[in-house]
C-alpha cells in the first residue's frame, strides 16, 4: 500500500500508448489461449490506472496488481450467484520510473508485456489452474510460470523493442530454466 504521497501519473500521449497495449495484449492472450471474443469477456476482468485506483489499489512495489472483488446479485443470498471480479490495477508511477531508469525500455512494449502478463494470471484464476490466494513461496513459483508463458506468448509476436523487455526479465527466465531443471531431475516443485 502506499504512503498517501502523490505519485506520477500517465499523461494524455502514454494514455494513448497504454490502450493501444490493451488493446493488443488482449488479441494476443486471446490467440495465444484460442479464445472467442465472448470467451474473454468471460474473464470479467477490467483494467485503470493510476487515477482510478483507490487507495488500497495502489502499491509501491509491483507494476500491476489484481484485486480480486466478488459480484452478486442485489437481492441473492445464493453463493452460486456470485462471481469472481479481477480489476488489473496498473501502477502508473512504477512503470514510468522503471522506463526512466533503464535506458532501451520503451513504455509501448513494456505495457504489452505487463498486460499479458497480468491477463494470463487471469486466465490461469478463472480456470483453475492457480488459487488468488496463495503462500508467498507458491506465488514465487506462479510467478515464474506466469513469465514464462508471456515470454513464449511475446515470443511468437515479433513485436518491435521487446527485446529489452526479454533483457529486463531475464532473471524469471533464468528461475523457470532452473524450476524446469528441478522437475526434469525428478524434484517437482509443484
Amino acid at each position: 500500500m502506499t504512503d498517501g504521497t502523490r505519485h506520477k501519473e500517465f499523461n494524455a500521449r502514454q494514455m494513448v500508448s497504454v490502450n493501444q497495449a490493451v488493446v493488443v495484449a488482449e488479441e494476443l492472450v486471446s490467440n495465444f489461449y484460442k479464445f472467442s471474443g465472448s470467451q474473454m469477456r468471460q474473464l470479467n476482468y477490467d483494467f485503470k490506472t493510476l487515477s482510478q485506483l483507490a487507495p488500497h489499489e495502489i502499491v509501491d512495489a509491483h507494476f500491476a496488481q489484481i484485486v480480486r472483488y466478488r459480484t452478486q446479485k442485489k437481492d441473492s443470498l445464493l453463493e452460486t450467484d456470485a462471481a469472481d471480479f479481477y480489476l488489473i490495477c496498473l501502477q502508473d508511477h512504477a512503470i514510468l520510473s522503471a522506463v526512466d531508469r533503464f535506458e532501451n525500455l520503451n513504455l509501448y512494449p513494456f505495457m504489452i508485456y505487463i498486460v499479458c502478463h497480468e491477463l494470463i494470471h487471469v486466465v490461469r484464476f478463472r480456470r483453475f489452474l492457480q488459487h488468488f490466494q496463495v503462500p508467498p513461496d507458491e506465488r514465487q513459483v506462479e510467478e515464474i510460470r506466469v513469465h514464462h508463458a508471456t515470454r513464449e506468448l511475446l515470443k511468437k509476436a515479433n513485436i518491435d523493442g521487446m527485446d529489452p523487455v526479454f533483457a529486463f526479465y531475464g532473471k524469471w527466465q533464468e528461475a523457470f530454466e532452473q524450476m524446469d531443471e528441478i522437475v526434469t531431475n525428478g524434484n517437482d516443485v509443484t
